[in-house]
């Protein structure tokens, strides 16, 4: 039985190697582990199928929409998440296509000369590449796991995002209802102001007052009108809504004050533990000091392949053999490549440190954020709004009894509109905060939830649209 040449042998060793190792596609492409990060920080993400998706879109805006019904069509039909599944395909496929036997290459040449023909055949295999698969496999496995951190953050992110958009849009469209009350109300005033004064009842600056009044609710009802468009809008976009399907309902009111705030005595524990931008940015100093390794092995050798040949002469003889094509380091040791690779290593861990302080920062001015949004909210609902109603009952008992004039009552009506709108900022704030820090325990990307004061005496319309 006549024996292979030892270069085949040990060609044939490697390719069995490298076989033995394949990585292979997910069935779902990495988004069942994107699942479960969402899940684990109190986020799920529906698993639908394509074909179903839409029905299941129409079935939750079918109903007056929900702050978890919005998520849900978010998560699956927001075009940039969308993109992120995309990207973590790409990821996949840099870690199957690492698990890959290189190629081998075959190279056949012809010569004709005085003596007859010459025939050469040459098959090259890339060892080098076979050599440092074991190592580069992992580095792109890790790579791919932090893909899968990208997506699940910015799957958080997006829900974040569309569960803030919706507290909005249902403070918006609270606020502009309410507005439309006022300014029916200050037009029926002035109205009434104005027959008063032809009556000779009222002083013309009585009646301008009033008339000033009315002109400021219509302006500031048109300011209502709009941030209510804003905010709905926003919403739509971020729900990846288009057509027929923007017609969908919000509820009347934001949801009611929870009982107690939360306490959360080890947030910035939590936020070490869960926050994804901790976890990808742990991920890459492990890839990166995987790459170092790799660069430091293959400082002095970073070619090398491996020709088997064989030749025909121009007589007809024969000729088998094998051929090693080594790269020398003779001018570059490569000590500029592991510089290169030592530096990034440095910057992505001071990166990691730097994530690590922000991280704990965000989570305790979160934290303080929700507090007090809670706080203002739950004092306009338990003493101002309710202090404002019982003034203004006291005030008709009194013009009842003819003590006060309609003008006095008319002006505390006026001062009644901001705490009302107050009110309404309050609650809304109060559950943007809360959302702002759910997101910074999860590192989804949200920013800090801003508190602002009463925007005036006719309405919070401008002021809705900025948060």
């Amino acid at each position: 039985m006549r024996r292979s040449p030892p270069s085949l042998r040990l060609c044939a060793l490697a390719l069995a190697a490298a076989l033995a190792g394949c990585t292979t596609f997910s069935p779902d492409g990495g988004q069942d582990q994107v699942r479960q990060l969402a899940a684990a920080r109190g986020q799920p993400i529906p698993a639908v199928a394509p074909s179903a998706r839409q029905a299941h879109i129409a079935a939750l805006l079918g109903a007056p929409l929900t702050p978890t019904a919005a998520v849900d069509i978010a998560l699956l039909n927001n075009p940039a998440l969308q993109a992120g599944y995309a990207e973590l395909g790409i990821a996949e496929a840099d870690l199957v296509q690492a698990s890959r036997v290189p190629n081998p290459v075959f190279t056949f040449s012809r010569l004709r000369g005085r003596d007859g023909v010459e025939i050469e055949r040459q098959l090259m295999l890339p060892v080098m590449g076979l050599l440092t698969m074991p190592l580069a496999r992992p580095l792109e496995a890790r790579r791919f796991e932090a893909a899968q951190l990208r997506t699940a953050a910015e799957a958080l992110r997006i829900a974040d995002e569309t569960r803030r958009a919706w507290y909005a849009a249902v403070a918006a469209e609270q606020s502009a209802t309410y507005m439309e009350q006022v300014k029916s109300a200050a037009e029926a005033s002035a109205s009434l102001a104005r027959r008063m004064a032809d009556a000779g009842n009222w002083s013309r600056l009585q009646q301008a007052r009033e008339q000033a009044f009315y002109a400021d609710a219509v302006a500031q009802l048109a300011r209502a009108r709009h941030a209510r468009t804003v905010e709905r809008e926003q919403l739509t976009r971020l729900m990846g809504l288009w057509g027929q399907d923007t017609a969908f309902r919000l509820p009347e009111r934001l949801p009611e004050l929870p009982p107690a705030p939360r306490a959360l005595p080890d947030a910035e524990a939590q936020a070490m533990a869960n926050r994804l931008d901790v976890l990808m940015a742990q991920k890459e100093l492990a890839g990166l000091a995987s790459s170092l390794g790799l660069t430091r092995a293959t400082r002095f050798v970073n070619l090398l392949d491996l020709s088997w040949l064989r030749s025909q002469g121009a007589d007809g003889s024969r000729a088998n053999g094998y051929e090693i094509e080594l790269q020398i380091p003779l001018f570059d040791w490569s000590g500029a490549r592991v510089a290169r690779a030592e530096a990034m290593y440095l910057q992505a861990a001071q990166r990691a440190a730097g994530i690590a302080i922000d991280a704990r920062s965000q989570v305790r001015e979160s934290y303080s954020g929700y507090r007090t949004a809670y706080d203002l909210a739950r004092h306009y609902r338990d003493e101002i709004v309710p202090l404002k109603k019982r003034i203004s009952d006291e005030q008709l008992l009194r013009y009842n009894g003819m003590l006060i004039s309609v003008f006095e009552l008319l002006a505390d009506a006026r001062e009644q509109v901001a705490s009302v709108n107050a009110a309404i900022e309050a609650q809304r704030d109060y559950w943007i905060a809360d959302a702002a820090l759910q997101a910074a325990l999860t590192g989804s990307g949200g920013r800090s939830a801003t508190l602002r004061g009463p925007t005036g005496a006719a309405g919070n319309g401008a002021g809705a649209a900025q948060h």
